[in-house]
């Protein structure tokens, strides 16, 4: 940080005392703001927000011992020295008890007076970075927990700590099931902007017609429907991160606007009347590499370019299969720790259809995978239980067909895909013992889901038997 980035509250009620601290640190290249009490102090730490606070223990209306508990409450992370008349250490004593980080007195040398500020701000900011880094530390150890220890993932990890103490403009590339949010939690977390919202958008789940409401909030009347004033995602990620999913599925007329809004750092409610400053980080993210939607003529040139001041890539879960194994076991343990059930372990067969597997779905297929075969197996998880990998290479035969016949690939893929479906469904109902809610959890589905797949492949018999047996 340098000088000019950093502002210094004077606070004292003798204004010849406040022109010469202001006269002596301007010309070190500090930005000085002045108040002349201990009320006008806490408005203008408010609205200032300054790096340090220079502030005398007597003055009228407020004094500096009330105003530094309501400032060091306020500002926990703002340094306050105080200034105290030659003799009168107690207060100053008090004073440093109470949270200030140190006292000059009065009449005060100005060289001494420089060099206490720079201490200060050097204490100050050597604690935030200490901050940060434990913050980058715990964020790797909780990421490596979630995402394994390969040397794929390790370049992620340091990727991460590069861009987290920056206010950069991220852009995640990863398939679906990677891991995008997690990587984008874990750069808010150690940025500046770590105690503030983290707001995420799924650009590719909300109806065009909804888009800029979701975005940019709207008046109440603005449109049909609009009953009530409504912040968009933009304002309700001030002072924080706005993590913008499947950004490539965007329309092209949204794109326009969110590019200006990035520009411009200022939004306009649908119907509003007036901007609307913003102060947040954008990390975008999705599934599709936005240089091909560019190629395609379905996302903007300029807005990548925007977007774009720093990549990450999450390589997917097939090209980094050192991952698979300890990602496997650490589901496992949850899901029986969770079931309350014993589980040795995973069979040579079952792990090597594991690493066989291409994982489509990545982190979040094999982890649906495993907590199914976990609740189907009984100590030990067998081929047999990894239901979804098993019955994938048990399509159907074709049927026979005569010499000039023509074999209808898509009906032949649809059937074999509802009798893989049928025997999956029926395997886990008997597991469950008709417990249809149960499984609808494990297999990821929703209640009513299940109850029409019953319907539709008959098995109403299978959980009735089941359930009366048990």
């Amino acid at each position: 940080m340098s000088h000019k980035e950093v502002r210094v509250l004077v606070v004292d009620d003798q204004p010849d005392i406040c022109a010469l601290a202001e006269r002596v640190l301007t010309a070190e290249g500090y930005s000085v703001v002045t108040a002349h009490d201990g009320l006008e102090a806490i408005h203008a730490a408010d609205a200032q927000f300054p790096d340090l606070v220079l502030m005398d223990i007597r003055m009228p209306k407020m004094g500096g011992i009330q105003a530094l508990k309501r400032i060091s409450k306020l500002h926990p992370n703002t340094p306050v020295v105080m200034m105290s008349a030659s003799g009168e250490v107690r207060p100053a004593v008090e004073a440093m008890k109470l949270g200030a980080k140190d006292y000059l007195m009065v009449p005060f040398d100005p060289e001494e007076l420089v060099m206490l500020v720079r201490r200060a701000l050097d204490e100050t900011r050597m604690r935030k970075e200490i901050g940060r880094l434990q913050t980058i530390l715990q964020d790797s150890g909780e990421l490596r927990e979630m995402m394994g220890y390969s040397p794929q993932i390790t370049d992620v990890y340091n990727q991460i700590a590069t861009v987290q103490g920056t206010d950069f403009t991220v852009l995640i590339h990863g398939e679906s099931g990677s891991g995008k949010e997690l990587v984008a939690r874990a750069v808010h977390r150690g940025s500046r902007r770590a105690k503030g919202p983290f707001v995420p958008v799924d650009c590719g789940s909300i109806p065009e017609s909804l888009i800029e409401s979701e975005l940019f909030g709207h008046e109440r009347g603005s449109f049909t429907g609009a009953y009530e004033r409504k912040k968009g995602s933009f304002e309700r990620a001030s002072g924080g991160t706005l993590f913008l999913d499947e950004i490539g599925n965007l329309p092209k007329t949204m794109q326009a606007k969110l590019l200006r809004a990035i520009q411009e750092r200022r939004i306009e409610r649908i119907g509003g009347s007036g901007p609307i400053d913003i102060d947040i980080r954008i990390i975008a993210a999705g599934n599709r590499r936005l240089e091909d939607l560019i190629a395609e003529g379905r996302f903007r040139e300029d807005l990548f370019h925007r977007l774009n001041e720093f990549q990450i890539i999450i390589p997917p879960l097939r090209k980094r299969r050192d991952d698979i194994i300890y990602l496997a076991k650490r589901f496992m343990d949850a899901t029986a720790k969770e079931l309350n059930k014993e589980v040795r372990g995973i069979s040579d067969s079952g792990l090597q259809m594991l690493l066989d597997y291409e994982w489509p779905g990545n982190v979040r297929e094999l982890r649906n995978t495993i907590r199914r075969a976990v609740l189907l197996c009984d100590d030990v998880i067998l081929p047999q239980h990894l239901t979804a990998l098993a019955t994938s290479a048990q399509v159907p035969a074709v049927p026979d067909v005569r010499a000039g016949d023509t074999v209808p690939l898509k009906e032949l893929v649809r059937n074999a895909a509802r009798e893989v479906e049928q025997r999956v469904i029926a395997q886990v109902l008997e597991k469950t013992g008709g417990n249809k809610s149960q499984a609808a959890r494990m297999m990821g589905i929703d209640y009513k889901t299940i109850l029409a797949k019953v319907s539709e492949y008959h098995l109403d018999d299978v959980a009735k038997r089941r359930t009366v047996s048990g």
